[in-house]
């Protein structure tokens, strides 16, 4: 679990990092390059919520699994 989350911390840096970085370097305007971004983290936390689901039903069928329960549909 712990290797989740350092995994999570670490994209969710550099995502971070990146932002700031095409915040300074990109030649679009700045109403362009927010919509980009506002866009982009969307995306970003649509994966992470995506990601947390699964991740959340994995763990439950293994703990169903553990208390010799069936694994619910």
């Amino acid at each position: 679990m712990r290797r989740f989350t350092m995994v999570v911390a670490g994209a969710f840096f550099g995502a971070l990092v990146g932002s700031v970085a095409a915040l300074l370097l990109a030649p679009s305007s700045g109403e362009g390059l927010r919509r980009q971004m506002r866009q982009r983290l969307d995306d970003f936390s649509g994966e992470i919520r995506e990601a947390y689901a699964a991740r959340r039903t994995q763990l439950e069928s293994e703990l169903d699994a553990l208390r010799g329960r069936r694994p619910s549909p």
